[in-house]
């Protein structure tokens, strides 16, 4: 009886699963490998980047397409050559991919930048990668999501949007990472809602600390942010929208918002800002003790990650109505 119960097939979901929930685990883990494990979670999809290889494309495409998952695709905004992105692309494009992601900053916008005029330097410089990622996206009829990642605030993205106005520029829609720069997750999902292709929906808490504030990453379900008004929002302004879990196994990530230099790159903002977000942390602010997963052995690290990313897909299928039959 045991060893039939083992075998039963796990329940599938519609959520997909990214890599960057696997800080420690699989994170170099290659895309079929990381499918393969996903499908067994019963995950609906997955992202992840894929080798410029069309012949592993292909076979990457074949074992998804034969269990009814999706695949986003993340990439790199090209330089001025543009030739390894436009590989990038035609592999994702045969790999059968339905968007990519990007990210216009790899850091935090508060610790990268120690002045204005670098940050407009990188502003600058950012829309000439997404003008040379956009025309090769549009030559291949594949969307190309900016993740809003902990550097753009949802004016700006929003801004950008408008700006270039393309049905093949979207969003990757992160539901966790403004609080970092005091936007309000509510505005910022009706916001770009509309733009919105692909997800990567996570919970938040906030704690407060000497500096700043504390930003928690709960599983689904823990922390205080409103999942199905978010997938409901999402769903009703974009309906092919994919959902896409990242839960990132880690300790909370201090925001300084405090200290002088976390505000030299937002000259236009004012404590209308820094008041909301002290109040929502004292309103819906974390109990108990903070995480503390790096102090943990690789064992627990492994577990926990697993353990969490499961967790995730299960509420998204019981409580989000993500379960396969609602695909």
């Amino acid at each position: 009886m045991a060893a039939r119960a083992a075998a039963a097939p796990v329940p599938r979901t519609t959520m997909g699963v990214t890599i960057d929930c696997y800080q420690f685990g699989r994170r170099r883990q290659p895309a079929l490998e990381f499918a393969q494990y996903c499908d067994s979670l019963g995950a609906g999809g997955i992202q992840i980047e894929v080798p410029a290889d069309l012949a592993y494309a292909r076979k990457l495409r074949a074992f998804l397409e034969s269990r009814g998952m999706f695949l986003d695709v993340m990439v790199t905004l090209p330089k001025e050559d543009t030739s390894a992105f436009e590989r990038q692309v035609e592999a994702a494009k045969e790999a059968g991919a339905f968007a990519l992601r990007a990210a216009c900053l790899g850091g935090r916008r508060y610790e990268v930048f120690k002045s204005l005029d670098q940050w407009r330097d990188f502003v600058r410089d950012s829309h000439e990668k997404i003008a040379r990622a956009l025309r090769i996206a549009e030559k291949y009829r594949i969307p190309l999501c900016l993740e809003n990642h902990k550097d753009w605030t949802v004016d700006e993205l929003a801004a950008i949007l408008k700006q270039y106005s393309s049905e093949h520029l979207g969003v990757c829609l992160d539901t966790g990472n403004n609080l970092s720069l005091l936007d309000d997750y509510r505005e910022l999902v009706e916001r770009l809602a509309p733009y919105t292709v692909n997800t990567h929906l996570k919970d938040m808490s906030l704690a407060e600390y000497r500096d700043g504030l504390q930003l928690v990453e709960p599983v689904f379900g823990g922390g205080f942010l409103d999942l199905p008004w978010i997938v409901s929002t999402i769903r009703n302004a974009r309906p092919a929208a994919r959902f896409t879990v990242e839960m990132i196994t880690r300790d909370a990530l201090k925001v300084p918002v405090f200290t002088d230099p976390y505000w030299v790159t937002f000259p236009d903002r004012n404590g209308r800002y820094l008041a909301r977000a002290v109040a929502t942390a004292r309103t819906h602010g974390w109990a108990g003790a903070l995480p503390a997963i790096e102090r943990a052995d690789r064992e627990t690290r492994l577990r926990l990650e697993e353990d969490n990313v499961i967790q995730c897909l299960n509420y998204a299928r019981d409580k989000l109505g993500m379960g396969a039959n609602h695909a």
